[in-house]
């Protein structure tokens, strides 16, 4: 399989909300980042996409718009419409996605968007107020990871 191909397995997966298959396509030694969450590595990278997935919400929308893979490296742009938080908000997040490769398999995967536009729509007028700065940010990835490891430590129960 081409890296292009993986890139469009990965995201087929994503849209249809099948966890497994996306994580397939991660090398097991894998780094994950994106403001949301900052540097995520192997297992961690693979758990953060199941419990997203399994936190999706009727009318979740992942739509990969290019997708280009030349060597090793490549990139994705798409587009994430899903509600968000206890108050259902409605976010429309555009993000660019960075790729490298090894051994078949997605081996470096970097997420960029404007934080300060998704905190706005996730989490509303503190979002809007806060959400360009450093301590918004840190705040973001402090839940994020927290609720994590709370998924990852109940997997392992499980």
């Amino acid at each position: 399989m081409s890296n292009k191909e993986l890139l469009q397995q990965f995201y087929s997966a994503f849209s249809e909300g099948n966890a497994e298959r996306m994580v397939a396509c991660y090398h097991d030694n894998v780094t994950f980042e994106d403001p949301a969450f900052g540097v995520l590595r192997g297992d961690e990278a693979k758990g953060m996409w199941r419990m997203l997935l399994s936190r999706r919400s009727d009318g979740t929308t992942i739509e990969a718009k290019e997708i280009r893979a030349d060597g090793d490296s490549g990139t994705v742009v798409w587009m994430a419409e899903y509600t968000y938080g206890p108050k259902k908000r409605h976010v429309v997040n555009h993000i660019t996605g960075s790729f490298r490769f090894a051994d078949g398999k997605i081996i470096d995967h970097r997420d960029h968007f404007d934080m300060w536009a998704w905190t706005r729509q996730a989490l509303g007028l503190s979002g809007y107020l806060l959400g360009w700065s450093s301590f918004m940010k840190k705040k973001v990835q402090a839940t994020t990871n927290k609720l994590l490891q709370a998924f990852l430590a109940k997997e392992k129960q499980a």
